[in-house]
């Protein structure tokens, strides 16, 4: 009950938060502005004059989902306050700011801008950095500010464990069921990100989205799958098929294809799955051995595979494909650049730009945050109660 009302609180502080202040800071004045180059919004705020309400409710949703990654790392000793707070911190302007400048037209990151970064800008088709890299950041800065869960590293006396205490999650049956649901919903994410079926060949583009997300997700789950029981066999001797990693695995896959899925190419996200799948391993393996608690894997899943995600971008988007979605071809994956001659690495440039601004920004805001909610003693929940 305390889990599932945190993450109610995380959609209620998003949509408070992106209503008031959170929209206008992200897409505010994007029309009456179109050519200029801005940090944040500046209008729109309480969604006055703006027309199109659904597009607020879509955005929303991707508003909603970068809070809601924080919550599954953090389980099981945060203090309620401290998710609604930070719920409303991140909604109504952390997250604004980054997607103001990577999908707004006036953003300086922004493929749409009339002038992007470099003649390119950043390529984000659906979040890969805007979404999962913002919340796994600042799950990764909350977790490590707010410390382990009780008798996760250290018994009861601070001692280290000689190997660290496993706790078993609720129910593995639900844990599956939740990964088919995100799964399918991730096709509302990447494909819907099209925003217009309707205007010229978006259909084309959709369905090819959606082959993308099914092949990248089914990859990474094949990857980590058989890659955990590989590891298994070589440290214990014994053949065992770990399910959680199955299914972190798959999520692996999803989160990494969402930033390139309209610009790469079908074989191409199969391999940009499998890269995610060994990268989601290998660092949950070490997050363990640093003493990070992650609860749920949402660091290695969604953090580490944003950032793969966008730089497969520089490297695998293909010119048809850039031509069609973001109507230029001037710079596309590097791969691509050597097909034609040339070593020109702009985009990937871009990309990389794009992802360092969005760690800069999110340490510079919410480590202060997270720290002084932790010395003020508003973040961690009594000893007792987490016991």
């Amino acid at each position: 009950q305390n889990t599932l009302l945190k993450n109610l609180l995380d959609a209620c502080g998003a949509s408070l938060g992106f209503y008031t202040v959170g929209y206008a800071f992200a897409f505010g004045g994007s029309l009456a502005d179109y050519g200029k180059t801005t940090f944040i919004g500046k209008d729109n705020f309480f969604l006055m004059g703006v027309e199109n309400n659904s597009f607020w409710l879509f955005q929303f949703a991707f508003c909603a989902t970068s809070a809601t990654i924080i919550a599954g790392t953090l389980a099981e000793r945060c203090q309620m306050t401290a998710y609604l707070a930070y719920s409303i911190m991140l909604a109504a302007f952390v997250y604004p700011v980054v997607v103001h400048s990577i999908w707004s037209p006036q953003g300086f990151l922004s493929a749409h801008n009339p002038n992007p970064l470099w003649g390119s800008g950043m390529v984000d088709f659906a979040g890969g950095s805007v979404v999962h890299l913002t919340g796994g950041m600042t799950a990764l800065i909350a977790t490590t500010i707010l410390g382990p869960r009780a008798g996760r590293f250290y018994d009861l006396r601070g001692e280290v464990l000689e190997e660290p205490r496993e706790f078993t999650g609720h129910s593995l049956a639900l844990q599956c069921l939740g990964t088919f649901i995100l799964w399918f919903g991730w096709y509302g994410f990447n494909a819907g990100s099209i925003i217009s079926l309707t205007l010229d060949d978006n259909y084309l583009v959709v369905s090819h989205i959606a082959i993308n997300t099914t092949l990248s997700a089914a990859a990474g789950c094949v990857m980590s799958l058989f890659l955990s029981t590989i590891v298994g066999v070589h440290f214990t001797g014994e053949v065992t098929f770990n399910l959680q990693y199955a299914m972190n695995g798959c999520l692996s896959g999803l989160v990494a294809i969402t930033a390139g899925c309209s610009v790469v190419e079908s074989w191409a996200s199969i391999v940009i799955g499998l890269v995610s799948g060994a990268l989601y391993l290998a660092c949950s393996k070490l997050l363990v051995q640093w003493k990070i608690d992650d609860a749920v894997d949402a660091i290695p899943v969604h953090m580490l595979n944003g950032i793969w995600g966008s730089l497969s971008v520089g490297l695998f988007a293909t010119p048809d494909l850039m031509n069609r979605v973001y109507e230029t071809s001037a710079h596309v994956g590097w791969f691509y650049s050597w097909g034609r001659g040339s070593a020109d690495a702009t985009l990937l440039a871009c990309q990389v730009v794009g992802i360092l601004f969005v760690i800069g920004w999110v340490v510079c805001m919410m480590t202060p945050f997270f720290w002084l909610m932790h010395y003020c003693g508003f973040l961690r929940a009594d000893s007792l109660e987490e016991i």
